[in-house]
């Protein structure tokens, strides 16, 4: 059995503008701000400068889902670029973090990108 890949750490912004491949596995987080049950959708919004970004998140495979709006949320899934633009993030997993250091995991995210750039020019 081939298990999926582990998935990527991007933030909610490089989701939003389009800088995640198509297919990619990847996490991101955001504050839950919209769950649609009868669409089987959440919006995750986060906040960059004065930057709001949003990202759509498709619940199928998680559901059912007690969605807390307001609470923090990471998300594990696959990216689907959508037709008419726009992506739509497939969730395999969808946690409530609420209370996790935010500003904390945003350093962690960099500075294991540090690293991993690091270990690939040292190839």
């Amino acid at each position: 059995m081939m298990l999926p890949k582990p998935g990527i750490y991007y933030f909610p912004w490089e989701v939003s503008t389009g800088q995640v491949p198509d297919g990619g596995a990847l996490r991101t987080f955001g504050r839950l701000c919209v769950y649609d049950m009868t669409q089987s959708r959440v919006i995750l919004m986060a906040q960059r400068g004065s930057d709001q970004h949003q990202i759509v998140i498709c619940t199928k495979l998680v559901e059912p889902l007690e969605a807390q709006v307001g609470s923090l949320y990471i998300v594990l899934g696959e990216l689907e670029h959508q037709k008419g633009g726009g992506s739509v993030v497939k969730a395999r997993v969808l946690t409530c973090v609420e209370g996790m250091n935010l500003p904390l995991l945003e350093q962690a995210i960099k500075e294991q990108r540090m690293y991993q750039r690091e270990r690939d020019s040292n190839k």
